[in-house]
């Protein structure tokens, strides 16, 4: 593995402001041979080193035969994001982040650093889905396979209140004060991880105590060490601005825009969505609803009780070997 940052200046964002400077973190994985690149773009609140433990040779996805390129997300903490950037704010502020943004910077990075201009794979999860989808509506001649899990095309009504509710519980914090955090807030934060983890998983996840066999003494020991601890590691106007993003998700909004189905049906990458049975943030129902307006998708179920977690599935081998087994297959594909 080897990263490295790129940088681009005078960057428009569709939110309307210019940033003087964009910066985007990268990390590679395996040799590229001129058509064997695969994008493989961030999901909320992670950086490449949280999600890249797929990528082994025995894993979904192989290095030594594919060149597998990581790209941190406009808001991630590692690319430009209001913690390191002060041109940078919050939507309190009319800024913030699209999907738009982060794949035309992703394709200037990828022809710019590495001459790639068609890629054999766009491979998501969650909001890495959501950008997959934007790359296959807007830059079709440039994708030749989609796989998308766990996420859809355009943001619910159904997920948009799950994200609302975790900005309320974010800047209910008494360190929020209207346009910033000033200090860490630590309620918000809690309040924040009770809510992501209980749309998570599956109701039946938790019944089972299955956060007990991953080493967790209990769901008190469960939520505080694998979910609050982790997002505390990320600063506060970060989580803030990778929620926007997911709310602003819907990939007919560039002009003329309105037509979802019309949108869908611009894709001619060969497509692959997967849904978890139990997904409270995609349902399966969405995602199938988002692969029957795509000419060349298929669509499959991961029968699992892990909820959206499936999609991601690194404590999980049962759900790994459904996923690995199905990129494998579109893989093959001419």
């Amino acid at each position: 593995m080897s990263w490295g940052t790129w940088q681009t200046p005078n960057f428009p964002l569709a939110c309307g402001v210019t940033l003087p400077t964009l910066k985007l973190v990268y990390a590679t994985y395996g040799e590229y041979r001129g058509n064997n690149a695969i994008l493989y773009p961030t999901s909320y609140g992670a950086q490449h080193p949280d999600i890249d433990w797929l990528i082994h040779p025995d894993g979904i996805l192989n290095p030594q035969e594919w060149f597998v390129i990581i790209i941190n997300m406009l808001g991630n903490g590692l690319s430009t994001s209001p913690s390191n950037n002060p041109h940078c704010g919050l939507r309190e502020a009319g800024f913030w982040f699209t999907h738009w943004d982060n794949i035309r910077a992703q394709a200037q990075l990828l022809e710019e650093v590495f001459g790639i201009e068609r890629l054999a794979l766009i491979y998501g999860w969650s909001m890495g889905a959501q950008q997959a989808y934007y790359w296959g509506v807007h830059f079709g001649d440039r994708v030749q396979r989609i796989a998308a899990l766990c996420g859809t095309a355009r943001t619910t009504d159904h997920n948009r209140l799950f994200l609302e509710s975790l900005r309320a519980a974010l800047t209910a914090d008494p360190a929020w004060e209207g346009q910033q955090f000033q200090g860490v807030p630590d309620r918000g934060y809690r309040a924040f991880s009770y809510i992501y983890a209980s749309w998570a998983a599956s109701q039946a996840f938790y019944r089972q105590g299955i956060y007990r066999s991953l080493g967790y003494s209990s769901l008190a020991d469960y939520i505080q060490q694998g979910w609050e601890a982790n997002y505390c590691r990320r600063d506060p106007h970060d989580l803030l601005a990778m929620i926007d993003t997911w709310l602003h998700c819907d990939v007919s909004s560039l002009p003329p825009d309105g037509d979802y189905a019309a949108a869908l049906g611009q894709i001619t990458a060969k497509t692959l969505v997967m849904a978890s049975s139990t997904d409270l943030y995609f349902t399966p129902e969405d995602c199938q609803a988002a692969a029957a307006l795509i000419p060349h998708a298929r669509f499959q179920v991961i029968d699992s009780i892990w909820g959206h977690r499936a999609g991601n599935p690194r404590q999980n081998p049962a759900d790994a070997a459904v996923i690995r087994k199905a990129v494998a297959d579109l893989l093959a594909t001419s």
